[in-house]
């Protein structure tokens, strides 16, 4: 039986397990995913060593850049943004070769891209975490001019206290890397001047539960589009599935 999973630390509630285990059932695929809670990187290793039915495995915080050391591969894309959330494991005799993918910037460019319209020339990017990096890499794909938000003064960003509601205005794609509005905190959410924003503002937040955070509600009180992080994940796990099994370039 083929194995796929997940590798991070903590794992608590897992989507990629459940989308995954539920595909095998329905499609019947002899195989399962795993949660590999490790709480060092440098157990990879031997999680590899001692799973060879290993196909391919997920990666989560806090290893997605740390992964690309154990590598033998990187695509250029998940290098440009210097983080890993897919793995491909291929068995070529005793040998056993890594290939690491990014699927955020698929998963995050064919989610929104159906919502792009002219006017949508400029984005704000609430955070500067992992994720920020590859939804900045995904913008700037599509031609978008980006701006990186951040509570604190670092070098690239702007803070919170400078977003006024003529850059809401002029900036009218905002996505949310943070966690902030994220259960069981649903009551919070990003400082930005909401009453600038109209119809052709897009809100796109990352988190996915609750499936309408208060940036959301607060968006689209004003006529705001607003897009949860779910379908940015189904996307990401159907790139996980062809970074799998797909020809090689």
């Amino acid at each position: 039986m083929d194995k796929y999973g997940l590798i991070g630390y903590p794992l608590g509630h897992s989507f990629s397990i459940s989308y995954f285990n539920e595909k095998f059932q329905n499609e019947g695929i002899n195989a399962r995913y795993i949660n590999f809670e490790i709480p060092s990187i440098d157990a990879l290793p031997e999680v590899i060593a001692t799973n060879p039915e290993l196909k391919g495995l997920n990666v989560t915080i806090p290893y997605k850049e740390k992964v690309m050391n154990f590598l033998d591969t990187v695509s250029p894309e998940a290098r440009a943004i210097g983080a890993v959330n897919v793995i491909r494991v291929e068995h070529k005799g005793d040998k056993v070769v890594l290939k690491g993918y990014n699927s955020d910037v698929i998963g995050f460019t064919q989610s929104i891209e159906p919502r792009l319209e002219r006017i949508h020339k400029k984005a704000l990017i609430l955070g500067t975490g992992g994720a920020s990096k590859a939804i900045d890499f995904g913008l700037r794909s599509m031609g978008l001019e980006t701006v990186f938000v951040s509570r604190y003064e670092r070098p690239g960003t702007i803070q919170y206290d400078k977003i006024t509601p003529e850059v809401v205005q002029e900036y009218n794609v905002i996505v949310n890397c943070t966690p902030v509005g994220m259960y069981p905190k649903f009551d919070e959410c990003p400082p930005l001047p909401y009453e600038a924003m109209d119809s052709h503002t897009i809100l796109y937040d990352l988190i996915y539960n609750p499936d309408q955070t208060l940036f959301m509600k607060k968006g689209a009180a004003q006529g705001a589009t607003v897009v949860n992080g779910l379908e940015m994940l189904l996307l990401q796990a159907f790139a996980s599935w062809e970074f799998w099994h797909g020809r090689e370039e």
